[in-house]
């Protein structure tokens, strides 16, 4: 049997119908595993997968942020001396 989750006078699928990761039908008698609040997967695998991707994402951007910020600094370094000149 088959139950579709919809929300109230709407043709939108219920956000907690299917995984978000492998788009699995979640049932109304199985556990449903959240991650940062509203997000539902069907397994902790799922939800693993989920999270080793959401953190190799936020270490990719520290590294770009950090990259971009040694980049400033190489540019904001001014090199100063002496001009002589002669007639």
């Amino acid at each position: 049997m088959s139950y579709d989750l919809y929300y109230a006078g709407s043709e939108e699928p219920h956000f907690l119908q299917a995984c978000t990761l492998c788009s699995k039908p979640l049932g109304h008698n199985s556990d449903i595993f959240m991650y940062r609040g509203d997000t539902p997967f069907c397994s902790e695998e799922c939800r693993q997968e989920q999270i080793d991707c959401d953190e190799a994402k936020e270490r990719r951007l520290k590294m770009s942020s950090k990259k971009s910020k040694e980049m400033t600094k190489k540019f904001e370094t001014v090199q100063t001396g002496t001009l002589v000149a002669s007639n």
